[in-house]
């Protein structure tokens, strides 16, 4: 029998005050180069890519992620400048820390040991973590009008990730459906 899915993704969100600078990016991209395909998900880290759940069976999949993230140290995380996915992806540069790195790495194995969620895309390339702001419907034209603005423009945050956040997509946007603490500072 098959039973209806919803995609999911886990994420790192960061403070609102970083949020709502993202999201005004993003709003610069939707205003001056036609990319608003960002401002379908809140401004986010990915650590474990999107997959799909069974809808029945949602308690699992948080109770597991519960537990993984209460094993966890909150984690100190760095924005610094813009980057790129050339030739249609800007993104905020995160800083890859040991810490961020480390965090990552464990939650894939913990998804895949306890959950068979297997990220078979990130088997294949290293984890490069960001935060994007246009993506997907930025032409390459406008990537290209685009990115000289933001190469060098400066941008510099320091937050601590305090917890996991799942995403689950609502056939239109990413909503956040629940956060996990991670575990105090050591």
């Amino acid at each position: 029998m098959n039973y209806p899915k919803s995609r999911f993704f886990v994420a790192l969100l960061p403070p609102q005050e970083i949020q709502d600078y993202a999201n005004q990016i993003k709003q610069y991209f939707a205003d001056n180069y036609a990319s608003r395909h960002a401002q379908n998900s809140p401004p986010h880290i990915t650590l474990q890519p999107p997959f799909e759940w069974a809808d029945d069976n949602i308690s699992t999949l948080e109770t597991s992620l519960r537990e993984f993230a209460s094993q966890q140290q909150s984690i100190p995380v760095t924005l610094s400048g813009f980057d790129a996915f050339a030739p249609r992806v800007i993104y905020i540069n995160v800083a890859r820390s040991p810490e961020l790195l480390n965090l990552q790495a464990e939650l894939i194995i913990h998804t895949e040991a306890s959950l068979q969620i297997v990220d078979e895309v990130g088997r294949k390339r290293p984890f490069a973590p960001h935060m994007t702001v246009a993506f997907r419907d930025l032409t390459r034209q406008n990537f290209q009008a685009a990115w000289p603005e933001f190469v060098n423009r400066h941008l510099y945050f320091e937050f601590t990730a305090k917890k996991l956040t799942l995403l689950i997509h609502d056939n239109r946007h990413w909503q956040i459906k629940s956060e996990f603490e991670l575990a105090l500072k050591a």
